[in-house]
């Protein structure tokens, strides 16, 4: 599979961004402390039928660091921009956990580009201090780090022992080299992403989403029970539930997610 990479210059630097396929287009929204490397999977069961377009957040993955702290809705202006420059008028948005905000967020943002949602895995987190005890305890506990700051490399064991939560069922070497790479490549700044969804009001920009939208809950994600919640604010909903799935649902389930999505792109978006 042939992967084009490009940079975009966006008002938070220069973005990176990976392509294949041709078709419609389905833009690719990463996990917090992750990359557009974990897609690669993804993008290759997506292109036969699509244009896969998979975008590096800012300091995250290849694209520029920034020193302030980003918001949900400037990941989704950057994905904008990437998008306008690549010349794409309408796409279908696909996000895993904060990909799944931000894919939110540019439905809302740019409803002329937005032909629909794909929402993996999504990060319902409740109130705001919900939301704050979760930073905290990541900070904490589950994401390592020297103590200048620098995250620490962790192995699989760590992760199905210390955090299975935010592993996959059946992690594999690849999967976990392409996780600790994201991390050295976000290295201090890594913890912009999670910041910016802790300060999300994911449940309000929901009830404003008017595209159609489909939702794909890994059957063990640890936040699915709140998929009613989702439920109940989206006005245009398909909701399945991806059978023995956790998390990095599209890395470790990325024929099955993409089938669901080339047929929601070509059939309902």
């Amino acid at each position: 599979m042939e992967f084009k990479r490009g940079l975009v210059r966006t008002k938070l630097g220069t973005l990176h961004y990976r392509e294949a396929g041709a078709g419609p287009p389905i833009v690719l929204l990463h996990i917090n402390q992750q990359s557009s490397e974990l897609m690669l999977e993804l993008m290759a069961a997506l292109a036969p039928n699509t244009r896969a377009i998979a975008v590096d957040y800012p300091s995250h993955g290849m694209s520029d660091h920034v020193a302030q702290q980003p918001s949900i809705q400037d990941y989704a202006a950057c994905v904008h921009e990437v998008l306008q420059a690549l010349r794409v008028r309408k796409v279908v948005a696909l996000g895993e956990a904060t990909g799944a905000a931000v894919a939110v967020e540019l439905a809302v943002a740019y409803p002329d580009i937005a032909g629909g949602v794909v929402l993996v895995n999504c990060p319902y987190l409740g109130d705001a201090a919900s939301r704050q005890a979760l930073l905290e305890e990541m900070m904490r506990k589950l994401r390592p780090a020297d103590a200048s700051g620098f995250p620490k490399l962790r192995g699989i064991e760590y992760m199905l022992e210390e955090d299975p939560d935010h592993a996959p069922m059946q992690p594999t070497q690849s999967w976990m080299d392409r996780i600790n790479r994201a991390q050295i490549e976000a290295g201090r700044d890594r913890w912009q992403a999670l910041i910016a969804l802790t300060r999300y009001d994911l449940g309000a920009a929901l009830e404003r989403l008017a595209c159609p939208a489909l939702l794909l809950m890994g059957e063990h994600f640890y936040f699915g029970h709140r998929a009613g919640e989702i439920r109940s604010r989206v006005k245009e909903l398909r909701y399945e539930v991806l059978p023995r799935t956790r998390f990095c649902a599209c890395w470790e389930k990325a024929g099955e997610i993409a089938q669901k999505a080339i047929a929601f792109a070509l059939k309902d978006a």
